[in-house]
C-alpha cells in the first residue's frame, strides 16, 4: 500500500478521533488508530469499546488497499512537530513495516494487523432514526452538559437525556443540585421516544459539531446510538434505564421574581465569593424591591463581603442561599443579557431562565438552595 496525504489534514482528523482513546486500555490494540485505505479514501477509527469514532477523508494519491493499525501516541506526537506538507506512507503488506516520508526525512515503524481491531455491535431491527441540524444538537449539548452528574450510584444521571417528541426535542441534564432543561421547537421528528447519551460521547460531539454546518442523522436502539456527520461517525453505548420525570420537579408557582443583568450579576458573585467558605462557596442573596445584596462570610478565617446590585424584584422580601460556583456556571451558560430568577421560598429550588430566549428555543435551569445557618 502507498498513499500521500496532507499533514495538516491527517493531524486534524487524528486529533478529532484520538480523543476517544483512553489512557489505559484493557485491550492493547485500542491504543492504536485503525487505518482503512480503499478507492482513494482513508478511514481512521478510534475506540475504547464503549465509544467508537470514525472519520473519512480523501488522500492525494493511493496505490492498493488494506487495513492496518498504528500507535496513536507515536503518530500524533510525531505529526504535531511537522509543518504543513505532503506526507507519503509506504506500507509493506507482508510484514506491515511502515515508512513515512516527509520533506527533510522519514519515520520508520511497524504497524499491527487491523483485522484484530474490535468491531462495534450492529443496531437492532427496532432502531429509530431522526435528523437534527448540527447547530441544534450542539446547542442542546452545550446548554445542558454543565449540569451532568458524576455518580457511580446513579449512572442514569451521568448522561444527557434526549426526550424526543413529534414536534420538538428536550435535552435534560441534572446532578440533583442543578437541572438544565433545554427545549428546541425547530426539530420535527414525528416520533415519541428517548435515550440517554453518556458524558464522553457528548463531549466528543461538542468538539466536532462546532465545525459542522449540515444535518446530523441519529440512529439509536435500546443500547446503542450512531451519530452520522459529514466527515465523522460516532457510535456509542447508551446509558440504560428510566430517566426521572424531570418536569415533575420544576416548581410551578413562583410569586417572587428577580430580573438582573447577567454580566453584572456574575462579576458581583465572583468578587463576593472570594470571601465565602470555599467548600460550599455559599453566598446569601437578600432580595427586596429594586435591590439585591450579595454577601458571603467565612467564620473560620473571619472574612466577609457584601455588595449591592441594581435589579428589578417583585415579591416578598427574602433571604436565600446558593452556591456561587453553581450560580456562575449557570449564568455562563445563558446567552441572554438579562436573566430571571423565580422563587417561592428559601427552601425550594430557584428557576433561572433567560429574559429573552433565542427563536424556537426555551431554556430553564433549576438550582437547589443552601440553608443559611451561619448568617
Amino acid at each position: 500500500m502507498k498513499f500521500i496525504v496532507s499533514s495538516s489534514t491527517l493531524l486534524f482528523h487524528l486529533q478529532a478521533v484520538g480523543r476517544v482513546i483512553n489512557s489505559k486500555n484493557t485491550i492493547s490494540i485500542l491504543d492504536n488508530f485503525l487505518f482503512t485505505l480503499s478507492d482513494g479514501e482513508m478511514t481512521v477509527t478510534a475506540s475504547d469499546q464503549e465509544t467508537t469514532m470514525t472519520t473519512t477523508f480523501e488522500v492525494q494519491e493511493s496505490e492498493g488497499k488494506g487495513v492496518f493499525a498504528v500507535s496513536a501516541k507515536m503518530l500524533l506526537d510525531s505529526l504535531k512537530e511537522l509543518p504543513d506538507q505532503p506526507l507519503t506512507f509506504e506500507i509493506n503488506d507482508a510484514n506491515l513495516e511502515i515508512f513515512l516520508y516527509f520533506q527533510n526525512g522519514q519515520f520508520g515503524f511497524v504497524g499491527i494487523n487491523g483485522n484484530d481491531y474490535p468491531q462495534r455491535a450492529p443496531m437492532s431491527d427496532t432502531a429509530k432514526t431522526i435528523s437534527i441540524s448540527s447547530s441544534a444538537l450542539l446547542n442542546g449539548i452545550n446548554r445542558t452538559s454543565f449540569a451532568l452528574g458524576d455518580s457511580d450510584l446513579r449512572p442514569i444521571m451521568n448522561g444527557i437525556y434526549f426526550d424526543i417528541k413529534p414536534d420538538h426535542i428536550v435535552f435534560v441534564a441534572s446532578d440533583s443540585q442543578k437541572l438544565a432543561c433545554f427545549k428546541n421547537m425547530s426539530v420535527q421528528t414525528g416520533l415519541q421516544t428517548s435515550f440517554i447519551l453518556p458524558r464522553k460521547p457528548a463531549t466528543l460531539l461538542k468538539n466536532i459539531l462546532s465545525k459542522e454546518d449540515g444535518d446530523v442523522t441519529i440512529t439509536f436502539d435500546d443500547k446503542n446510538a450512531c451519530f452520522r456527520l459529514s466527515d465523522f461517525v460516532l457510535n456509542c453505548r447508551l446509558i440504560e434505564g428510566t430517566y426521572p420525570k424531570y418536569a415533575a420537579v420544576i416548581p410551578q408557582n413562583n410569586p417572587s421574581q428577580l430580573i438582573i443583568d447577567r454580566s453584572v450579576f456574575i462579576t458581583a458573585l465572583r468578587r463576593v465569593s472570594v470571601f465565602s467558605d470555599q467548600r460550599s462557596s455559599l453566598v446569601k442573596l437578600q432580595l427586596s424591591p429594586d435591590k439585591l445584596v450579595v454577601s458571603a462570610r467565612n467564620i473560620s478565617f473571619s472574612t466577609s463581603a457584601q455588595e449591592s446590585v441594581a435589579c428589578s424584584y417583585t415579591g416578598d422580601t427574602m433571604n436565600i442561599g446558593f452556591s456561587a460556583n453553581f450560580l456562575i456556571e449557570i449564568l455562563n451558560n445563558i446567552a441572554s443579557q438579562d436573566i430571571s430568577l423565580q422563587l417561592s421560598d428559601p427552601s425550594r429550588a430557584g428557576v433561572i431562565t433567560p429574559v429573552v430566549n433565542e427563536p424556537d428555543e426555551d431554556l430553564l435551569i433549576l438550582l437547589m438552595p443552601i440553608m443559611l445557618t451561619d448568617f
